[in-house]
């Protein structure tokens, strides 16, 4: 009987990002509201490691970032990855909104996930390594119920599960 394993990681699929980004520009270009206004969605950098959102307003922005919202349900992406908590700018009559996708999951949250695991799940192992947390047992069944624990928490980042051998 071998070790079965998984890593619990904190990431997003950046061809889905991709993906999301191209179908928001495309529903923008139809939208009637956003006719004529400063309305538009840009990558962060040249990484694509987030959006910068620009509108007329606040609620331009937050119709824009719906939208966003919407395209990465439809995908089966986590909203999670987006980091809304970044102020409003305004110059020249426009607002702007950096929105920075969450990746990494830090000691704090990577504690969190091992703590919750060591609670309710005794019998399997757990280790922080670097920005990822390992979870080891001798059993399928195991991993399985750590993975179904992990998804019903309701955690402020994404969660997703690689390398699971």
């Amino acid at each position: 009987m071998g070790n079965f394993s998984f890593d619990a990681v904190s990431e997003y699929d950046k061809a889905e990002m991709n993906n999301v980004f191209d179908q928001t520009e495309r529903e923008m270009a139809t939208r009637y509201d956003f006719k004529g206004t400063p309305a538009q969605l840009e990558w962060l950098n040249n990484d694509k490691t987030g959006l910068k959102v620009t509108g007329n307003g606040e609620w331009q922005i937050d119709a824009i970032l719906d939208i966003v919202r919407k395209k990465l349900a439809a995908r089966n992406q986590s909203q999670k990855v987006l980091d809304v908590s970044k102020e409003i700018t305004e110059s020249n009559l426009k607002s702007t909104k950096e929105v920075p996708f969450k990746q990494g999951l830090d000691q704090e949250k990577a504690k969190k996930i091992t703590s919750l695991i060591r609670d309710k799940l005794p019998k399997v192992k757990t280790q922080i390594q670097g920005d990822a947390v390992r979870v080891t047992s001798g059993s399928k069944d195991d991993l399985q119920a750590v993975m179904q624990l992990l998804r019903t928490q309701d955690f402020d980042f994404p969660l997703n599960f690689t390398n699971y051998r």
